[in-house]
């Protein structure tokens, strides 16, 4: 991947509309992930970080879409509403949540 600006002068910057997502398969993953590329911890949320350039990224569970299509619906109810209080996703709170624990 490679991504340059024109030069043609202009302030523009990365936004929201495009970000890369990084599946990870465990907790370490997300956690080393997170630790590398959040440079801007106020737009932390729901597995989002910005890193020193302004890209976002989108740090998940590589399970998260099977979670989210094939779980019961209460199940995704639950996991949705945990996730959503989070900032880095917690791999155990996800799975109690997941479990109606």
């Amino acid at each position: 991947m490679v991504a340059m600006d024109h030069g043609y002068g202009g302030d523009f910057t990365f936004n929201e509309a495009f970000s890369f997502m990084v599946l990870c398969d465990n907790q370490e993953e997300i956690d080393y992930y997170w630790d590398k590329l959040s440079f801007v911890p106020e737009s932390e949320q729901c597995g989002w970080v910005k890193d020193q350039f302004g890209l976002s990224w989108q740090i998940v569970p590589g399970e998260m879409n099977d979670i989210l299509t094939t779980g019961t619906k209460e199940e995704v109810v639950r996991v949705t509403e945990a996730f959503l209080q989070m900032k880095k996703f917690n791999l155990a709170a996800i799975e109690e949540a997941r479990l109606g624990l």
